[in-house]
């Protein structure tokens, strides 16, 4: 247990960060779930509009350090892939 004042405000500062983090990854996983739905659906005029949201909303998690910056180019590029191979 934290013992010193400014380890119990690490403790304090930590758990806040948790909290956003978690956050932020939870929105980006909607994000790329709505992405998929359209996918499932075979509708790709909704998935292209939502794999341009998902695309910000991924690359912003990455500026925020939530997700590695080859992570979200990864995930961006294999959705973007799938969205592509609906018209062939």
């Amino acid at each position: 247990m934290a013992n010193t004042n400014s380890a119990k405000k690490m403790v304090r500062k930590i758990a806040r960060r948790t909290a956003v983090n978690k956050a932020r990854r939870s929105r980006v996983r909607t994000f790329v779930k709505k992405v998929e739905l359209a996918i499932a659906s075979g509708d790709q005029a909704a998935a292209k509009t939502a794999l341009v949201a998902a695309e910000s909303e991924l690359m912003r998690a990455v500026g925020k350090g939530i997700y590695h910056k080859n992570t979200g180019s990864r995930k961006v590029s294999r959705l973007s892939s799938r969205v592509k191979s609906m018209s062939a």
